[in-house]
């Protein structure tokens, strides 16, 4: 009798947990990609909530919990935070003693007021903390125009603020792509070099790409993420492993671009010079790429030309640059000044150093002003190299130009976890759950965003963000975009498969989004690829966001998709960075990687077997649709044309081309499930051995033939 009553007392118990849970927008359960639902261990539950802030060691503080998070509207005069789309009619509680004298306005953000309505609503008030509270309603005006606005409660001369945040209903830039096919290039910056580069791919490089394939007739670049990476050397090769995702890597400036290069006295030019020829000898091999000497080499160009004076002008824009960034350039700044200071190991970053507030990191932005002021200054050349860039693109005649990549998150020890460490979550780190691909899950150890502080921040960090990367592109790529819905928390110790999701305002998130693009100008894509809701690419085709669809995932029930069955709002194309280039797809290459790596979980003959049977699928669709000949083995460059002249026939509005599938290149970019086992994102584009340059881009015969394919493609189907 007795075991009985406790079994029902830790029945109760794991309810109201995941009760607690499930009222801050953790998962209790999932489904996983085999479709079978999963139950979130209650050992997951309490970390993932400890990381929250919300205890739920014992009974009582689950209790607590439970009570604290139904009381917690009441103790608000106003919401964190309030995000709506245009047009749209919103009730708002305003919490007040009962009899209080109230107004209610919006400051909308060119200045102009508006008045709340109140709403006919009576609720019996309730004792919160002992004072007696009653709730108000009030109607928000839906004339309010697009932008972030402030809501204002006075009463009784006491006032309460909160932000109003108006987003579009569908993002407008998409619409003008519904009837104009636009084609691009899909390429690793890094990897594209010229004769001029550096040994590693650069903003100049960028130039010229976008100027070459615009006359191509291409739309758009899409490159990868460019966030700035550790200030020194040693850096991070993968750029979706960012120190911060607002300000831009360093490494990619083009030095001999920059003004004041050409005002070097004599002396410090020939050290720069002769910096630049020894890395240029690497531009022509077709090893692996060494970021750590370039950007040394580079940085100590940099310090020469910070030092020349700047004319009046010059000085002008650099200022006003610093004064549009805010504090967050100097405290991104401060952070690159400290860090070459202190080793990301460092014990001071635990203790004095732990927060830009500290009075030691106080008195270190006096001392350390001239290190600062150095990387404002970087970022401020970054700035203009990008606009350069851009420039290109549309001057070259594309319609959206150059798409920015956003990686999910940063290095738990990286500039964006000092700086934003309040709207950050500890003790977890984000990844995925095992699937079919990685059946072991994955751990991308990043810190992910806190839902609730970052709402209570007016989501400023997030809005930042934005705003920097859109600053000169025409689109942004959201990498996992279902991460703006849920994302995969891992406690601190535990394994990729003991985690669970916790759920986000994505209403909030992907409307913030759709504000700043909108106001750029700019496309999104979402890579929606993976497990997720089916739901979510119905809301996101909704609110004006693309789609990405990758051709070898693109099945159904009785095999591969026929084109006419892919999304129109979508970018469409045969692969991704996560597999390799198309002809090391079709000669298998990824399977050999994979069992030499010990990342298979079945016999390679089993895995070779499926992905031959899934390849001659695909290749068979494409000669039922005339396509590729209806007998005989198709070659290598043969059977590429005639995928990507397959994603032509789809209705999608984007048509991604990968630059290494264009030049034959066999080797995998990025081997996910590795961080050290694979030298990933080191690859420069080469093919057979050798290095392929831009300067011979257009000549090349494989470029030619598959961007030639694409464009008589696309215009026997504007026809």
């Amino acid at each position: 009798m007795t075991h009985a009553a406790g079994q029902d007392q830790t029945d109760v118990g794991d309810e109201l947990l995941r009760q607690l849970a499930a009222a801050h927008g953790v998962g209790t359960s999932f489904r996983g990609w085999d479709g079978t639902e999963r139950f979130v261990a209650a050992g997951t539950l309490r970390s993932v909530l400890s990381a929250l802030g919300i205890r739920s060691e014992r009974p009582e503080d689950v209790r607590s919990g439970l009570e604290e998070q139904e009381l917690a509207p009441w103790r608000r005069v106003l919401p964190p935070a309030i995000v709506l789309r245009e047009g749209q009619a919103q009730q708002v509680s305003v919490h007040l003693p009962p009899g209080s004298g109230i107004r209610v306005w919006v400051t909308a953000e060119d200045g102009g007021l508006h008045a709340a309505r109140q709403q006919e609503h009576w609720e019996e008030p309730r004792e919160i903390d002992g004072v007696l509270t009653g709730r108000a309603s009030f109607a928000v005006p839906d004339s309010l125009p697009l932008g972030w606005h402030t809501l204002h409660a006075d009463i009784d001369g006491k006032r309460a603020q909160c932000p109003l945040i108006v987003t579009p209903v569908r993002l407008r830039t998409t619409e003008k792509l519904a009837t104009s096919p636009n084609w691009g290039l899909m390429a690793q910056l890094y990897s594209v070099r010229s004769s001029r580069s550096w040994g590693i791919g650069d903003f100049a490089d960028l130039v010229d790409l976008a100027a070459m394939c615009g006359q191509d007739g291409a739309g758009f670049v899409l490159v990868n993420p460019m966030h700035a990476a550790e200030p020194r050397p040693p850096m991070e090769d993968s750029p979706y492993l960012p120190t911060t995702r607002r300000f831009f890597n360093p490494l990619y400036i083009r030095v001999e671009e920059i003004t004041e290069y050409g005002y070097l006295d004599a002396s410090s030019r020939s050290v720069v010079e002769s910096a630049a020829a020894r890395m240029r000898g690497a531009n022509g091999e077709a090893g692996l790429l060494d970021r750590n000497s370039t950007f040394a080499a580079k940085l100590g160009a940099l310090e020469l030309i910070f030092k020349v004076p700047r004319g009046a002008a010059r000085q002008r824009q650099f200022e006003k640059f610093c004064t549009d960034a805010g504090s967050g350039l100097e405290d991104f700044a401060l952070w690159c000044a400290l860090s070459e200071r202190l080793e990301p190991s460092a014990p001071e970053w635990r203790a004095e150093a732990s927060d830009p507030r500290t009075p030691y990191v106080r008195q270190q932005r006096g001392a350390l002003a001239g290190r600062i002021g150095f990387y404002r200054w970087l970022q401020w050349i970054c700035d203009q190299q990008l606009e350069a860039a851009q420039r290109s693109a549309t001057q070259g005649g594309m319609g959206i130009g150059i798409i920015h990549d956003l990686a999910v998150g940063v290095k738990a020890d990286g500039a964006d976890a000092w700086i934003l460490h309040d709207v950050l979550a500890s003790g977890v780190t984000v990844g995925a759950p095992p699937d079919m691909f990685n059946q072991q899950g994955q751990n991308w150890s990043q810190p992910p965003w806190h839902p609730e502080r970052l709402a209570e921040s007016g989501y400023a960090a997030y809005r930042e963000m934005l705003r920097t990367i859109l600053r000169h592109a025409g689109g942004i790529r959201v990498d996992h975009i279902l991460g703006l819905f849920r994302l995969w928390w891992i406690p601190e110790g535990a394994g990729p498969g003991e985690g669970t999701y916790v759920y986000y305002d994505h209403e909030a998130l992907i409307g913030i989004l759709a504000l700043e693009a909108e106001r750029a100008d700019a496309v999104v894509i979402g890579e929606d690829l993976g497990v997720f809701e089916p739901w979510i690419r119905d809301y996101l085709s909704e609110r004006g966001v693309f789609g990405t669809s990758i051709l070898w995932f693109e099945r159904g029930p009785d095999g591969p998709l026929p084109p006419e069955s892919y999304r129109q709002q979508c970018l469409t194309s045969v692969n991704t960075h996560d597999l390799p280039p198309t002809a090391g797809y079709l000669a298998g290459e990824h399977i050999t990687l994979r069992e030499s790596l010990g990342l298979l979980l079945r016999p390679v003959d089993e895995v070779r077997a499926d992905a031959i049977a899934e390849q001659e699928s695909v290749i068979s669709l494409l000669r039922g649709r005339g396509l590729l000949p209806a007998e005989g083995k198709a070659g290598v460059q043969e059977t590429v044309e005639a995928l990507y002249a397959f994603t032509v026939l789809t209705p999608s509005s984007l048509l991604g081309v990968a630059l290494v599938d264009a030049v034959g290149e066999t080797r995998v970019q990025n081997q996910p499930g590795t961080h050290k086992e694979y030298p990933n994102w080191c690859i420069p584009l080469a093919a057979d051995g050798e290095a392929v340059l831009l300067e011979g881009l257009r000549s090349n015969a494989r470029y030619r033939s598959l961007i030639g394919t694409v464009q008589r493609s696309l215009e026997q189907r504007r026809m």
